[in-house]
């Protein structure tokens, strides 16, 4: 079976309505025709395509699709020709992934539905269940850590059915009262010299913490240096790291999906020793953000997040 059976339609669709279309309405149409052809799921296409927007500085293709196949992969690694567009017959010759998703007899590494027919056919190689896709993504990107942000972002979407997930809360609610300021590398001197990596959010015990942005709870429970905390990646392959928590929110555990604004836990001041040690410093949330780009993860500085979610949420209660 070609693409050319589910291309047309698609084609004729996106020239009549391209100028009402919003990119996520485009994206979910482009991964909707795919897993009509190949079976395999658009949430998990859409879940590898978010994953690769994040990881890449610059993209094969200019329009809606971030996915990024590396040409000596796409052409295949002995394939004496660099050009990013060529037959598939000649790319298959070469062992390469490429393939036509548009039937212009063409696999071109910069087209939209070439990229997605591609990156489909090779998830539909190893089959199309959930631990069959998660083998061979595995296997393409040799790295537990992008499995499991894809999984994520597959499981956010499947929740909310859609990939328009933009909005972010402030982690505690504003009608407490809070405070806090710019602390991210800070000195820290409990268990050796290290540097301070979050903000930290001061509130009286007891005040929710909310999840700031749409993803799955990945940690929950005891660290000798947050306390009790919790740890939630985003669709975007940030991690979210709440601590020095009092009590977490009764049903919270690792692999649930959250969206803006669901309490995870409540302000505490545990931390800075075994498990249940509490009261060594003020109450407060430490909240902090780590980015991974497919290769490693590293802290960043919160604090202007935290302003701009501020400034949303409260636009949101003024409404």
């Amino acid at each position: 079976m070609t693409c050319a059976l589910f291309i047309v339609p698609y084609t004729a669709m996106a020239a009549e309505d391209s100028t009402e279309k919003n990119e996520y309405e485009e994206r979910m149409s482009l991964y909707k025709s795919i897993q009509s052809v190949t079976h395999v799921p658009w949430t998990f296409l859409a879940a590898v395509d978010q994953y690769e927007k994040h990881i890449h500085k610059e993209h094969a293709s200019n329009q809606f699709i971030s996915i990024t196949i590396p040409i000596e992969r796409w052409a295949g690694p002995t394939n004496p020709s660099s050009h990013h567009a060529q037959e598939e017959d000649t790319i298959s010759i070469f062992n390469g992934l490429g393939k036509d998703g548009d039937g212009d007899g063409i696999a071109d590494q910069t087209n939209d539905l070439d990229i997605l027919y591609t990156m489909a056919s090779y998830l539909s190689g190893y089959g199309t269940t959930d631990q069959d896709l998660k083998i061979a993504v595995w296997n393409y990107y040799q790295r537990d850590l992008s499995v499991q942000a894809i999984s994520n972002n597959a499981k956010v979407f499947e929740t909310f059915q859609t990939v328009e997930l933009t909005e972010h809360r402030f982690p505690v609610p504003l009608s407490y009262n809070y405070s806090y300021r710019s602390t991210w590398g800070d000195a820290r001197g409990f268990g050796g010299r290290r540097i301070h990596e979050g903000t930290d959010i001061f509130a009286n015990y007891g005040v929710p913490v909310r999840a700031t942005a749409y993803g799955v709870v990945e940690m929950k429970g005891w660290n000798r240096y947050g306390g009790w905390r919790i740890g939630i990646r985003d669709t975007s392959n940030t991690y979210h790291y709440f601590a020095h928590l009092n009590g977490f929110e009764k049903g919270v555990k690792p692999g649930q999906v959250v969206k803006p604004g669901d309490v995870v836990g409540y302000v505490g001041a545990t931390g800075y020793g075994p498990p249940g040690t509490s009261g060594k410093f003020p109450p407060h949330l430490h909240y902090g953000m780590y980015r991974d780009n497919g290769h490693s993860e590293w802290s960043y500085d919160p604090y202007p997040h935290l302003r701009a979610w501020e400034r949303e949420t409260r636009k949101l209660l003024q409404k």
